[in-house]
This record gives C-alpha cells, structure tokens and sequence, in this order.
C-alpha cells in the first residue's frame, strides 16, 4: 500500500492529507473515499486517460483510494497527481512519503497548475518542505520559504525520474525589484508612476496629509467640493505606500489566491475601491459551503478607499468598525468559520452636503440644514474617530500650480519608513500597540505639555491620543526627528476632526 501526502483548504487553513492507495483482487474498479468532493471523483476519469496516455496498463485488480484524515472534507483538482502517482508506482519500491504532491492533470499526462495550490504549499511551509509541483507553478511555488520545488510538465517525464531516482529540485526565484536593506533585510517596491501628484494642482495640505498617511498607513478622511481632487490624491497614494518585505508579498498573494485570483508577486500594495452599491457579503466576505474573502480582506497590507463615504448603508460602515479596530476580520458561518487579517489603509471621501456646495464660494447650497445634519449623521463617531487624519480640501483655483511630484513624497517616504525599521519596529507606526506607542512615540517636554492641553481643550479620547501619538511619531519620522516635537503635535492635531 502507497502513502503519499497532499493537502486541502479547511477554512484558509492548511491541512495535510494522506493519500493511501489499495490493489485488491476483485472486480477491476476504481473507487475515492475519505469524504471526496465532486472535482475529486471527477479525477477518476482524468487520471485514467493521463495513465494511459502515458503507456501504463491497469492492473486486473480492485483499486481504492483513501483520502485520510476521512472525517474531513476534501476538494480541488490538484490531488490529481497524488492519485496518479499512486497508482502507477504501486509495484515500485521507490518512495515519496516525505514529499507533498500537487497537480491537475490534463487528458494527455499534461500537470497543471490550479488557483489555490499557492495559498495550499504557503500553509505547509512553516518548517522545510519538498514539493512536487507543475513546472507552471515554479513562479509562485519556487518564491516560498522553506520549499524546495520539484517542478514538471508531464506525468510520463515526472514517474521515469522517480523510478530512477533522478528528481532534482528547480533553482530558488530571486525577487527582480527595487529594494532597500535594513539590517541585512530587503523590503522591495515600485518606482513606477503611471498617475503622479504632479498632476495635481495646488491641494499643498492634502497632499501633505496624504504624504503623512503613506508613511504610517493612517486612515484619511477627505472632505471637499465635487471635483476638488478627493478622488485624484487617493489613486496617486496607491503608488508611493511602503515597501514589502517577502512575507508580506506572499501574504498579498495568498490571500489572492484564496479569492480565486492569479497571485501577482509585485511590490505594489493591493488597492480595493469597491462602488457604494456593493452588497455587505462583497465587502466582507461570504458563501454559504466556503465563505470567500470581499474587497475588506483582498485589501489586507494595501489600500481600502470608499469613495462617497455617506453613501455606503449603515450596516456596512458600522461592520467596518471590526476590522478597522481589530485588524482582522471573523466570518461565521454554519459549515466554516474563517479569520481574514486587515490590516490596510483605509482612505475614504466625502462632500461637505448632499449637493457637494456647502464649502463652496461660488455656488449657492441647496440642502437645509436638517438634509446636512441627515448626510454627515450616516458615519458614527466611533467610526470617525478610527479615522487619524482629516481633510478639507480647498476649492480649485485658477492660479493653482503642479507642486510636488510622487517620485520625491516616495523618497520622503522611503527615508521615513527606513527610520521606523531601523528603531525596530515590525509594524508601521498606524498598527503600534499600546506598550509600542509607549516605547516608540516619545515627547520632549513641550511636547507633553501640548498635549496635555489638546486633550483638556479637545476632549481627546484614549483612542485619540493614541492616534495623535502615531501621526506625530511619523511627521518626526518624515522630518528625521528623533524625538516627537511640539511642531510634530500640533500638525498632527490640526489634522483632527472638529
């Protein structure tokens, strides 16, 4: 009896499986067990036809494959191989059991790769791992830790190696981007514009904020007249967000794999604007048999951006509330339960009122007052104060010029960024802890007592001081500032909603 090792998804959760194989004398049959899902009892006739066609002649004998553990579900086309190698070696004395097995086949003895096969090798890579993959998947396969990928095209080339012991794994993918080194570590990104700040004219304090806001992945609320730039300064921001280090690229890529997406393996951080008729189950995730992640999880380590803020139903902007807080998201339901982490930037923008006037020196308002009490009531204050930076845009001027490009509020940022790793932290200054803003966001004396002012004065919460704290810590951080001045704070505080 063969036992060769395979994996399934429980959840976004790796699971080992083992693939046993049985010849009995009987009846010829061919029969899958260990709860099989239908993609898998479908395999049955692609392995036949890849055996085949691949010259190997089935024995006169009962075949059973069991899928164990057999209380756990099982489905994906990818055990093709594991059932197929199973079979063709069973009167061999070579042995795989430390190998894991991945690969669809095609009708010919073609191996296929199969959408979730990254997210599948990601989880069992904890420790050192040998796989045996289809050579199409060596581009995602081949960039994850702690494997070491043996990659083929066909089934027939894959079982002569086997039989003589010639298996030789395929070399490690080195990653062709742009990076920094910080203490020995390489954190990778993108200095590619295709929009750029430049092209926006004047909006000198926006993209000040909005610089503030990449460097330590602050939540940005912009406010303004239709057509001022909200929308414009939130595209451009996608493009000069921190760098990447390997893990987080590969996170990014299994979470799009488990989406059902091709992994893209860039340095650009995700963006995920999704339109304000979007369903609560597109935002957050859902499914009935296997929740899938929304556009909340699919913006993990990049950007979330609600354009028409107000727009969106109560449900869905009190829902955000978790995932803004928490960073991670928790979908139940009654056959799964799955935990989606979110930590993102969430930028979003607003008009002033439901006619977008009411900021504006040139036209007349038409809303009364209770149509503007009714439009900003739509965003609770708990969700407002999950929100570090607030901005009211200035209306378009005729003499406004282009100011400061992307390719420079990159570089301010990259420096800043570099100054947050090099103090050690693992996190960006938005995603500190309460013993981290402790150690990492330090005051100078009249610092602290501006502070202690703003919060008198302002009322500031516990959770508004700490969000003080961090945009202070990366304005210093932008300014090449050790310790957190009072400048740093009183910008930082202008960027307070009132």
């Amino acid at each position: 009896m063969k036992r060769l090792l395979c994996a399934t998804l429980d959840g976004i959760e790796s699971k080992e499986v083992e693939v046993e194989s049985s010849f009995t004398r009987a009846l010829p049959g061919f029969s899958i067990v260990g709860l099989a899902g239908s993609s898998i009892q479908e395999a049955k006739e692609r392995v036949k036809s890849a055996l085949l066609s691949c010259g190997f002649r089935f024995p006169p004998l009962k075949i059973t494959i069991n899928l164990s553990p057999s209380d756990l579900k099982k489905s994906g086309s990818h055990f093709d191989l594991a059932i197929a190698l199973s079979i063709a070696l069973y009167n061999e004395s070579c042995t795989l059991e430390d190998f894991y097995i991945f690969g669809e086949l095609g009708l010919d003895g073609r191996l296929k790769s199969t959408a979730t096969m990254f997210a599948l090798v990601l989880g069992l890579a904890k420790n050192p791992i040998k796989v045996i993959a289809p050579k199409e998947a060596a581009n995602m396969l081949g960039r994850i830790p702690n494997v070491t990928l043996y990659g083929y095209d066909r089934l027939d080339r894959l079982i002569k190696d086997i039989q003589a012991n010639t298996l030789t794994p395929l070399a490690k993918k080195p990653l062709d981007y742009k990076s920094i080194k910080i203490d020995g570590k390489p954190f990778y990104y993108q200095a590619h514009y295709p929009i750029d700040f430049a092209q926006v004219k004047g909006q000198e304090r926006a993209k000040r904020a909005a610089l503030i806001s990449a460097a330590g992945m602050h939540n940005i609320l912009f406010e303004g007249s239709p057509g001022c730039g909200k929308s414009m300064i939130v595209q451009r921001m996608h493009y000069i967000l921190p760098p990447l280090a390997l893990e987080e690229l590969l996170e990014i890529a299994r979470v799009e794999a488990l989406a059902g997406q091709e992994p893209s393996f860039t340095p650009l951080r995700p963006y995920r604007a999704p339109h304000h008729t979007a369903t609560k189950a597109s935002l957050f995730g859902g499914g009935s048999q296997q929740a899938k992640p929304g556009e909340v999880a699919l913006a993990h380590l990049g950007m979330l951006f609600f354009d028409e803020f107000p727009h969106f139903s109560k449900q869905i902007l009190e829902a955000l509330r978790e995932p803004l807080q928490d960073r991670k998201l928790l979908i139940s339901r009654v056959n799964t339960k799955m935990e989606y982490p979110t930590k993102f930037l969430f930028a979003a923008a607003q008009n002033p009122c439901p006619c977008g006037n009411l900021l504006s020196s040139t036209k007349e308002c038409r809303c009364t007052e209770l149509e503007i009490a009714r439009y900003r009531n739509k965003i609770s204050e708990p969700l407002l104060d999950r929100i570090e930076l607030y901005v009211q845009m200035d209306e378009v001027r005729i003499q406004d010029a282009s100011g400061i490009d992307s390719a420079t509020m990159h570089q301010q940022l990259l420096q800043a960024f570099t100054r947050q790793k090099e103090r050690g932290q693992k996190e960006c200054n938005a995603h500190l802890s309460e013993e981290e803003i402790e150690r990492v966001c330090s005051l100078d004396e009249e610092a602290t007592q501006t502070l202690h002012m703003a919060i008198t004065n302002l009322g500031l919460s516990h959770r508004g001081v700490a969000n003080v704290k961090k945009v202070a810590r990366t304005i210093a951080d932008l300014e090449g500032a050790v310790h957190i001045k009072k400048s740093h704070l009183l910008e930082a505080l202008s960027f307070r909603r009132r």
